[in-house]
């Protein structure tokens, strides 16, 4: 690995690190020289994303989080801190779909666990990820929200509701760090080709007609990479973006242009 990377020697958290955006964004970071903290619920997975990423001599190290849970955060971000230093960027790609139900439908439950997962698990993170920014007066978070956090579709009320919250949370955390050099941008995919998307076309029973639809839903015409994706977050996270705070980025294949 060169030793002129965007992100030299910086920590990165990663979380949902283990598949998708998360993975292709934890191997593009430690390409830049980030030293990366994979975060996941997946150890199996996150095992393998860091070993991939030693293998092309990077730096990287695992470990077990689920972000909804407060506790383990604070732990998790302390033992981070500790094994590889202070945390200067943070991605908040933990997500999941929930129910694919009309709201009148969806329990208390259902609703709270999409919640837990895409809302409390990025404040719990940024909470438990400022102090160190603030204390070096640098820091990145690029949280990930997403094409349905500005326009809507008739489907997944629970997720679209969550991912609508992030970005907002986004511009609010933005004006409120500014004064520290802390500068927080969210992100919008449109349809990448990650286990999640594969997983809601599998559900249907006919996945390629589900990917085929999903493609020309996009004005160029396919789905996006995980490495698409990837790259605008490494950008962010990087000096290259350094007059960028409270910025929504999509990255969506000309998906909301329409």
């Amino acid at each position: 690995m060169g030793n002129k990377g965007k992100l030299d020697g910086r920590v990165v958290v990663v979380t949902g690190g283990a598949m998708g955006i998360g993975k292709a964004t934890a191997i593009a970071a430690a390409k830049e020289g980030a030293k990366v903290a994979v975060c996941d619920i997946n150890r199996t997975e996150g095992e393998k994303t860091v070993e991939e990423i030693r293998k092309m001599g990077g730096i990287a190290k695992f470990y077990y989080l689920d972000v909804a849970n407060e506790q383990q955060v604070k732990k998790v971000f302390e033992q981070i801190a500790k094994e590889l230093g202070d945390i200067y960027g943070l991605v908040n790609n933990a997500g999941i779909a929930g129910v694919n139900k009309p709201t009148h439908e969806i329990t208390l439950d259902e609703w709270n666990k999409v919640m837990n997962v895409n809302v409390n698990g990025v404040f719990l993170c940024t909470k438990y990820a400022v102090p160190y920014m603030m204390k070096n007066r640098s820091g990145s978070i690029v949280n990930l929200s997403s094409i349905y956090g500005i326009i809507s579709a008739p489907d997944v009320p629970p997720y679209h509701a969550s991912k609508g919250a992030v970005r907002l949370m986004t511009k609010t955390d933005a004006l409120l760090y500014a004064k520290y050099n802390i500068r927080v941008n969210s992100v919008h995919p449109g349809f990448i080709d990650t286990p999640m998307v594969a997983g809601y076309a599998e559900s249907t029973g006919n996945k390629e007609a589900v990917y085929e639809a999903l493609s020309k839903l996009h004005p160029l015409g396919r789905i996006g990479k995980p490495e698409e994706v990837a790259n605008v977050i490494v950008f962010l996270l990087s000096d290259d973006s350094s007059f960028m705070t409270g910025s929504e980025v999509v990255v969506d294949g000309g998906y909301t242009a329409q």
